[in-house]
């Protein structure tokens, strides 16, 4: 009676920890140099400010990576040229237009702006995700990322109204905005192939450990 009930606490361990990883919304790849988003079916980069030491032989980016609208679009074109981490369909992130999530709907023309975007594949990552650079919970205390700063980061979203204009999200709040595209804000580089997140060492182990009672229980029971 005692080993069937600890093969069965086994069994439901094993099976709760593998129902929490697939119910993990972002997870860890690559070596944690990528880190997938379950929700959107996108890969972002590990770093959130690759271009700060990452070039791809791109000249015109500030020391600290950030960069105007149409050098981030140079930025990503090498970065595919280079398959970067074995990706070449890499590029900005984009701004849904109009986004009824936002709590601000300005402009003349009702787009969203301001906090609580989440319509937008960085708003999600903010407002729902919960990333900041400000050290809450996202960012350091999920472990996932680096480099998570307060600067705006470019969405490859043109302002629709006016051109010169594109869309922006700082991760200091989650505050989605515009931007002139010859201003230098900071570019965050997501895939939308996404990779297979692998099953947690832990699993493994418990799995192992379940198999070997299993081979005891059946030697017993001969």
């Amino acid at each position: 009676m005692k080993k069937s009930r600890l093969f069965g606490t086994l069994c439901a361990a094993v099976l709760s920890l593998v129902t929490l990883s697939s119910q993990a919304a972002l997870v860890s790849v690559l070596g944690g140099q990528a880190v997938s988003d379950t929700d959107l079916g996108i890969t972002w980069t590990g770093n959130a400010n690759l271009a700060d030491t990452v070039d791809f032989g791109v000249t015109g980016i500030n020391a600290d990576g950030t960069m105007t609208w149409d050098k981030a679009h140079e930025w990503i074109a090498a970065m595919n040229t280079a398959n970067h981490l074995g990706f070449n369909d890499w590029r900005m992130p984009t701004t849904l237009q109009p986004d009824a999530s936002c709590d601000q709907k300005d402009f003349g023309t009702g787009v969203g702006f301001g906090g609580g975007c989440t319509g937008s594949e960085m708003g999600h990552l903010a407002n729902i995700e919960g990333v900041n650079s400000d050290g809450g919970p996202g960012a350091v205390v999920l472990g996932l990322f680096s480099n998570v700063l307060s600067t705006p980061y470019w969405s490859s979203s043109e302002f629709e109204p006016d051109p010169t204009d594109a869309w922006t999200l700082s991760f200091n709040g989650g505050d989605q905005r515009i931007g002139g595209k010859d201003s230098f804000n900071l570019v965050w580089a997501v895939s939308s192939g996404v990779s297979e997140a692998p099953v947690p060492a832990s699993v493994w182990l418990f799995g192992s450990g379940l198999l070997g009672l299993i081979r005891i229980a059946r030697r017993n029971k001969s």
